[in-house]
């Protein structure tokens, strides 16, 4: 299947708690995100950072594969949460 389209993400936190209340958790998305950009695995064109979960408008590059992506940003993310 091709995921080279752009497409609406959601990810949620575990029960809905707020962990992403504070600034500086956000700051970890953002940079998460920023990373993704400028290695070029993915374009954002948009995205909402709530306390307990986030929304991405978001295309996946060619020669990336959308369930890695997604993986590794999650995974970095709560990591460094």
């Amino acid at each position: 299947m091709n995921h080279h389209y752009v497409q609406f993400f959601t990810a949620t936190i575990l029960w809905w708690k707020p962990l992403l209340k504070p600034d500086k958790y956000k700051q970890i998305i953002i940079d998460s995100l920023k990373f993704l950009v400028e290695n070029h695995r993915v374009k954002v064109y948009g995205f909402v950072i709530m306390p307990n979960h986030i929304h991405l408008v978001w295309k996946i590059n060619e020669n990336y594969l959308l369930k890695d992506v997604q993986r590794d940003f999650l995974k970095y993310t709560a990591q460094q949460i």
